[in-house]
């Protein structure tokens, strides 16, 4: 087991109560069309809040209760950044929960 996997458990925590705080959180799924994207973040279908949710709070969650290896690096907040350039202040904290996940993806032993 990655000695990374209770701090990016909590992590994800925290990104889903920034989510929820936000008022961001959906208690309805996106279609399954559009949860089949193939473009990055599925740019094309959903937005950001909603890839969060439905599909990168997920895909984390499951490497972590498999055990399977982490990823290598992220760069998700860069994409935050971008995402929410004209709402920097009300996005402030969940870019900054998003960075702190990058550090600790691409923390090295």
């Amino acid at each position: 087991m990655d000695e990374r996997s209770g701090q990016v458990a909590e992590q994800l925590l925290l990104i889903e109560r920034e989510l929820r705080m936000l008022g961001w959180w959906q208690e309805e799924a996106p279609s399954a069309e559009a949860l089949a994207s193939r473009e990055p973040f599925c740019i094309d279908t959903l937005t950001f809040e909603q890839w969060l949710q439905w599909i990168f709070l997920p895909r984390m969650k499951q490497l972590l209760e498999s055990a399977a290896p982490l990823p290598p690096v992220s760069g998700i907040q860069a994409m935050a950044e971008v995402v929410y350039r004209e709402q920097p202040g009300l996005t402030q904290r969940l870019q900054a929960l998003l960075g702190e996940f990058d550090r600790l993806i691409t923390r090295t032993s």
